[in-house]
């Protein structure tokens, strides 16, 4: 009997968890969670893992992307120009919906780097980022088995290879293969064909909206 009601408590903890606040919050003000709008689309979010340039999960119970529901519609067009040009590929996002609090976390990692060097990678926390406010993705695309394409460089690459505005001389020189360059435009096509903004420093971010019209339609994620 001893033995049931451990096991009972054990079921608890492991099943019965505290829904994340963060995830609640973003819900509150309205933001949608993607994959229930679009199931297929991947998620990925790589501040929920080590896979990421500070080596530590900063999202914690963070899991799913949340987006604004206007966003939703622009990257469901989009995954729909994605499967009709490239039947199999999906889009699989890396980060979406960010709260103030862990763009702080960010923006404080990446100390070596003077403050006009760092808002190139990580926006200045003062003047928040466009994620901050659900309008914002970071993406890449994955084929049928799921795996994502070569583009060239890693996800939170920071440095030239991953400048789109350098593309066409990275290519030549040979520094940027033909493969990754194709890949690249993809993607591109996908989100630029629904609405979205590149752009010039990451190729795997993209606007829904720019920072003063999304600080005009919405509240900050906190």
């Amino acid at each position: 009997m001893r033995l049931f009601w451990v096991l009972c408590l054990l079921s608890v903890r492991v099943f019965g968890q505290n829904p994340c606040s963060f995830e609640q919050e973003m819900q509150k003000q309205g933001l949608l969670e993607v994959r229930a709008h679009i199931p297929e689309v991947l998620v990925e979010l790589k501040y929920a893992t080590t896979d990421n340039f500070m080596g530590k999960d900063v999202y914690g119970c963070l899991k799913r992307a949340f987006l604004q529901p206007e966003v939703v519609t622009k990257l469901k067009r989009a995954q729909a120009h994605l499967s009709k040009a490239h039947p199999g590929y999906r889009l699989l996002i890396y980060d979406a919906a960010r709260p103030l609090s862990k763009q702080w976390e960010l923006w404080n990692t990446l100390t070596k780097y003077p403050p006009s060097e760092r808002q190139k990678y990580v926006a200045d926390p003062r003047e928040h980022s466009i994620h901050n406010y659900g309008s914002a993705i970071d993406l890449t695309v994955a084929d049928v088995s799921g795996k994502p394409l070569d583009m060239g460089t890693p996800y939170d690459f920071f440095g030239e290879l991953a400048y789109p505005s350098r593309e066409k001389e990275l290519l030549a020189s040979g520094k940027l293969s033909q493969r990754a360059y194709q890949n690249r435009l993809i993607l591109r096509d996908a989100m630029v064909s629904a609405g979205f903004m590149r752009i010039e420093f990451e190729w795997w971010h993209f606007n829904a909206f720019s920072r003063s019209e999304a600080k005009r339609r919405y509240q900050v994620v906190r």
